[in-house]
């Protein structure tokens, strides 16, 4: 799924609340393994919905963006 991800796995996690209080360091998120393991652990923490169609997949906040992958 992070490859057919336009950006950054970064842009997965969630800055919330919970992100604060686990006071993740923001360098960890430069890495796709790192992203994934802190979401196996923590996955309150995942930006949802993600729409995958074909190959392409995207973070649909807001929830129109989804419109982009189903015409395309």
């Amino acid at each position: 799924m992070l490859r057919l991800l336009d950006g950054p796995a970064a842009d997965l996690v969630r800055r919330d609340a919970t992100f604060e209080e686990l006071d993740v360091d923001p360098a960890r998120l430069l890495d796709g393994g790192a992203v994934v393991d802190l979401l196996l652990e923590h996955p309150a923490l995942m930006q949802r919905p993600i729409g995958i169609r074909g190959g392409r997949a995207i973070i649909a906040r807001p929830s129109e963006l989804i419109l982009d992958l189903l015409d395309g």
